[in-house]
C-alpha cells in the first residue's frame, strides 16, 4: 500500500515537473508557445516642417519652365510676354536720391550680369503680371519673381507686390514715412512687400523686424534683421536692396540669389507661413 501510494506521489510530481516546462521556456525566452500580450499601436512620427530654403548651392536664377500668368478674372493662362513700346530712359540704377516723376517702365535689357538675368528699370511703383509657376519654389523670370502656384495667397500676393518696386532705386529712409515711394531703403522693402500680403500694417525698420512675428525662419517666408540691415527670402528668392551675394552687383530692390549664409541676423516670419 505505501509502495502504491508513493509511486502515485512520484508520478504526479513528473507530470507537474513536465507541465511547468513550457511555462518556464515562455519566461525565459525559450521556444514554447507563447502568449502574445497586448499592445498599443507606435505613434506615428509628427512630419517635419517644410521650410524653404534660406541659403544657395548656386547663384544661378535661370529658369526655363513654363510660366502662367494669374488674369483679372482669376483665370490662369499662359503667360506670354508683350514687348513694350519705346519709352524715356530711365535714371541708372546706382541708389542715391530719388528719381523724378513718370511712371516710365524699360523692360529692354541695359547689362547682361554674369548670372544671365535681365535688367529691369522702373521709375514709380508699377504693377506687373501675376506670374506663377508649378511647385512650391518661386522662380525668377525676366527680373521680377513668379509665385508658386502650390503657395498660399498671401505669398503670392506678397511675392506680386514686391515685383511692383524691382528696380526702384535706393533712397535711405524710402518706404517708412509711406509705404509709397519713389524708392525705398532695404526694411522699406520688405515692408512693402509684407504689407501687400496684408502681413504688416505700418513701415518697420530693421531692428523693429528683429522682433517681429514668430521666431525662426517659415515654410514660406524668412525675414532677416539687424541694426543695420534687412531682407527677406520668400519661397526660394531672396528680396534684398544689397548687391552682396549677387553676380548682378545692382542696388536698389531686387530678386537675387539666396546667400550661402546668413550669419548675423536675427531670422522671424509671419505665423503660419
Amino acid at each position: 500500500m505505501r509502495v502504491r501510494t508513493l509511486s502515485s506521489l512520484v508520478f504526479s510530481l513528473i507530470i507537474s515537473a513536465l507541465a511547468a516546462v513550457p511555462a518556464l521556456g515562455a519566461g525565459t525566452g525559450g521556444a514554447a508557445a507563447e502568449t502574445p500580450s497586448p499592445t498599443t499601436a507606435p505613434a506615428k512620427p509628427t512630419p517635419a516642417i517644410h521650410l524653404s530654403p534660406i541659403t544657395s548651392k548656386s547663384r544661378s536664377l535661370a529658369y526655363k519652365g513654363p510660366v502662367y500668368e494669374k488674369t483679372t478674372t482669376g483665370e490662369v493662362v499662359p503667360y506670354a510676354p508683350t514687348t513694350p513700346a519705346a519709352t524715356t530712359p530711365a535714371t541708372p540704377l546706382t541708389g542715391g536720391s530719388a528719381v523724378g516723376t513718370a511712371a516710365t517702365v524699360s523692360t529692354t535689357p541695359t547689362t547682361t550680369p554674369p548670372s544671365g538675368a535681365t535688367e529691369v528699370t522702373e521709375t514709380a511703383a508699377t504693377p506687373q503680371p501675376e506670374l506663377l509657376v508649378p511647385g512650391s519654389i518661386a522662380r525668377y523670370v525676366g527680373g521680377y519673381a513668379a509665385a508658386p502656384l502650390n503657395a498660399p495667397a498671401a505669398v503670392q500676393q506678397v511675392i506680386w507686390t514686391a515685383n511692383e518696386i524691382i528696380g526702384l532705386p535706393y533712397i535711405f529712409g524710402g518706404g517708412h514715412a509711406s509705404f509709397n515711394s519713389p524708392g525705398y531703403d532695404c526694411s522699406g522693402t520688405v515692408s512693402f512687400a509684407l504689407h501687400g500680403g496684408n502681413l504688416l500694417s505700418t513701415p518697420m525698420d530693421s531692428s523693429e523686424l528683429e522682433t517681429w512675428g514668430s521666431h525662426g525662419a517659415g515654410r514660406w517666408i524668412a525675414v532677416f534683421g539687424n541694426a543695420g540691415h534687412a531682407y527677406m527670402d520668400i519661397a526660394g528668392l531672396r528680396l534684398d536692396t544689397s548687391a552682396a551675394d549677387d553676380p548682378s552687383n545692382q542696388q536698389g530692390p531686387r530678386w537675387r540669389p539666396l546667400r550661402p549664409e546668413n550669419g548675423g541676423y536675427t531670422v522671424r516670419h509671419p505665423l503660419g507661413l
